[in-house]
């Protein structure tokens, strides 16, 4: 009998037993990456290899590595007769006025100027839905295919689902190159698109941080012009980054990158500060990054920043969503923004 990524994944649930599947943007390859045993392995130099999860701020920068595991790569094709499931816009009037209040905070301290950008987040709890694990993840990457989509379990860490437009890093032979996305709207399938001053500045922000983050690492730093980004039912601003490594390793571009301005705000430090003692609750891993670390005889590593996803647990789901704040933004707007970007996980629950 061949050995499959879904007989993996079900023997690997029931023994308790870390493991990730995913599929890149655009990709016609599921990979699944299966550890043998359960110990947590945690990154500590980045010159480990397999594949790693990192927190938005504290918790187990935790991977799974490539030589303790089994790795399978399957063709995949998508099933256009994968059945969405109604949307559910349903939310508590505490949850609309907690945040909308937690945006007004955000907005006086940019007017005090403690920092220019703050990106605040909040936590929704849903049920948990009658499909299964690997049914929600068939509908994940048949519904989001131009999406990075993952689930990822470990026994000490929790499971993780999500489909993310963001790549925070790409490097291979010494090319560098990552995205500067920001600003947030409806898809509307239209081909123009029409972005508001608020949301071009909101990227102009993310793109400058993170040519400035790079700059002592590389050199021949590219950037693209603006373009729109479609993310399912919202899209993005985005900005394309490249540049040449000129440094032994890659944390301190890692280290420098994260969290960028588009899950946290700028200056960084300021930002996070007003964060962990604002919002209210542990992002946990929403808003950190995962991906392949140092995989292949290349050494590539691939990272994204860990958005649009949802922690799974026993009787709920957690779903994870923000957005940008500026001097500009109006706090109502700015919670229908966070509902619009829930329905990208809604649409696949139920």
């Amino acid at each position: 009998m061949n050995i499959t990524i879904e007989k993996l994944w079900k023997e690997h649930l029931v023994k308790d037993l870390p493991f990730v599947v995913y599929k890149k943007s655009n990709s016609s390859q599921l990979i699944g990456l299966f550890q043998q045993n359960d110990q947590l392995f945690t990154v500590n130099t980045f010159k480990e290899e397999g594949f790693v999860m990192a927190p938005f701020y504290e918790g187990n920068r935790f991977y799974i590595p490539a030589s303790e595991s089994v790795e399978i790569v399957e063709p995949f094709i998508v099933n256009s007769a994968v059945i969405e499931g109604n949307i559910k816009f349903d939310y508590t009037n505490t949850a609309k006025k907690d945040f909308e209040s937690l945006v007004q905070r955000c907005v006086e301290a940019i007017n005090e100027n403690t920092f220019e950008k703050v990106v605040p987040s909040r936590k929704e709890i849903v049920s948990k839905p009658s499909i299964g694990i690997i049914e929600l993840f068939n509908r994940l990457v048949n519904t989001y295919s131009e999406a990075f989509c993952y689930v990822i379990y470990h026994p000490k860490v929790g499971l993780w689902a999500g489909a993310t437009p963001e790549t925070l890093l790409v490097v291979e032979n010494k090319k560098v190159s990552t995205m500067a996305l920001a600003g947030t709207q409806l898809n509307h399938g239209k081909d123009n698109v029409e972005w508001g001053q608020k949301e071009q500045e909101e990227q102009q922000f993310v793109t400058d941080f993170i040519v400035n983050q790079l700059e002592p690492y590389v050199t021949d730093c590219k950037v693209s012009e603006p373009y729109t980004k479609r993310a399912a039912k919202v899209m993005h601003i985005c900005t394309d980054v490249e540049a040449t490594l000129q440094v032994q390793t890659i944390q301190p571009i890692i280290e420098a990158l994260h969290p960028t301005p588009a899950v946290c705000g700028m200056p960084k430090a300021a930002a996070r500060e007003f964060l962990l003692k604002e919002e209210g609750y542990d992002r946990k891993y929403y808003s950190g990054y995962l991906g392949e670390l140092n995989k292949t005889k290349e050494r590539r590593t691939e990272l994204f920043v860990n958005l649009r996803c949802m922690e799974i647990e026993t009787n709920q789901l957690n779903l994870y969503i923000g957005c940008g704040v500026t001097k500009e933004s109006k706090p109502e707007s700015e919670f229908i923004e966070t509902v619009n970007k829930a329905t990208t996980m809604k649409k696949i629950l139920y």
